[in-house]
């Protein structure tokens, strides 16, 4: 749908647009508004109605600023991945890679479990999951938890820069790019995997004499979840998902026919499913496309075009440093829906959304509040260990620049 110039919009309603684009992207930064308890998506749902309320944004034409095709794919996939959890298919994994280890080991399986999983299932899941899994593993082997938690944030992050079906920016960038997963997939895997190699040498650097201090193997930990006969139906379904994916089918109807053959259950019941979908998220990002599609009718789009111009944004380098600023600044995902205005406009639109996936997904390393995996592995091991915001940053500095500067470095190359 064409968006009507700036304009045609009286001077209140361009006012009321920027005033609730600005007043959403505070509480996005801050996490919530002051004095209330105010979160992001209920944040994202008031910008919203107050973009139709302000009729920035007219009732019959709320819904064209949507990309269903994000919505379609990210509830797809939380519904898949909930149906995997369900089963028990990640304990199983992680039961099977890393029991099976010597102590010393437990470091990089762990890095690399975290990677290789979150690249294909949405990151934050796969936190949910390991560090239960980590703190049993390190307390029967005799060692220091922190390392391998701050594996698990930091490997998730990394990891999931790889695919589309990584994170939720990711999902978006992949929808409103047009780029294939199998593309996604050769640009940003080399960032993901040399990622993991220096992920793995900065926590070895910065823990060399905290390791494990049990030389014992490593004993089985009972974590499997139900009869293994039940792994069967969604290990065949993730399988035909995933080589639909790389086939270049649409992702998005591609995860939705894996949703749709998952419910088609006699053993389960699909309210359970329904309970592993992150709701909250799903209604962020519809509020979200709302609110950025009021402020760019309202003329912010210019606005960035003329930034982008006067600062040189389409030089990697500089464009790099301000995804990530602004990834930290007001979380990833808004970034990304702030910016995605700007990069079609770019003389190389693909390297521009390739950077915006690498740059606003390996910022999320950068501090504790950098990203939404990041909050759940310190919330989920805070009962047994702290995780201070010293600690995390000490390892989350040289890993965000490490990898950034790799990222950056390798799609000038392959670009």
């Amino acid at each position: 749908m064409p968006h009507l110039p700036s304009s045609v919009l009286p001077e209140i309603r361009i006012f009321a647009a920027y005033a609730v684009f600005l007043g959403s992207y505070l509480v996005f930064a801050l996490g919530k508004f002051p004095g209330m308890k105010i979160d992001r998506p209920g944040a994202a749902i008031i910008g919203a109605v107050l973009m139709v309320a302000f009729r920035v944004v007219l009732p019959q034409n709320a819904l064209h600023f949507i990309d269903f095709g994000t919505i379609v794919l990210l509830f797809s996939m939380m519904l898949i991945v909930g149906y995997l959890r369900l089963a028990g298919f990640f304990e199983w994994i992680t039961e099977l890679v890393l029991t099976r280890l010597k102590p010393h080991h437990l470091l990089p399986a762990v890095i690399f479990t975290c990677g290789l999983l979150s690249a294909f299932f949405v990151n934050d899941i796969i936190c949910l999951v390991m560090v239960p899994f980590v703190l049993s593993a390190t307390r029967k082997l005799g060692a220091r938890p922190l390392p391998y938690l701050l594996a698990v944030a930091t490997a998730s992050n990394i990891g999931s820069v790889a695919t589309i079906t990584g994170n939720p920016q990711n999902m978006l960038i992949g929808s409103l790019s047009g780029i294939g997963y199998a593309s996604f997939l050769f640009y940003l895997a080399p960032v993901a995997v040399v990622g993991l190699l220096l992920d793995w040498l900065v926590l070895h650097l910065a823990f060399s004499g905290t390791g494990v201090t049990d030389p014992a193997p490593a004993p089985a930990v009972a974590l499997l979840a139900g009869d293994r006969l039940t792994l069967i139906k969604p290990g065949i379904v993730i399988l035909m998902v995933l080589g639909g994916f790389l086939a270049g089918a649409p992702p998005a109807i591609m995860a939705a026919l894996g949703a749709a053959m998952m419910l088609m259950t006699r053993s389960r019941d699909p309210q359970q499913a329904y309970r592993q979908v992150d709701w909250g998220i799903l209604v962020f990002f519809v509020g979200l496309f709302i609110i950025v599609g009021g402020a760019e009718k309202a003329g912010l789009a210019d606005l960035l075009l003329n930034f982008a111009r006067r600062w040189n944004l389409q030089s990697p380098a500089i464009f790099t440093v301000v995804v990530a600023a602004l990834s930290n600044l007001v979380s990833n995902v808004p970034a990304v829906m702030l910016l995605k205005s700007m990069v079609p406009g770019f003389a190389n639109p693909r390297a521009g959304w390739l950077i915006l996936a690498m740059a606003s997904t390996l910022a999320g390393n950068l501090t504790i509040t950098g990203s939404v995996a990041n909050i759940i592995v310190v919330e989920r091991a805070g009962p047994e260990v702290h995780i201070s915001f010293r600690d995390y940053f000490r390892v989350g500095l040289p890993v965000t620049l490490l990898t950034l500067g790799f990222g950056l470095l390798w799609l000038g190359l392959v670009m």
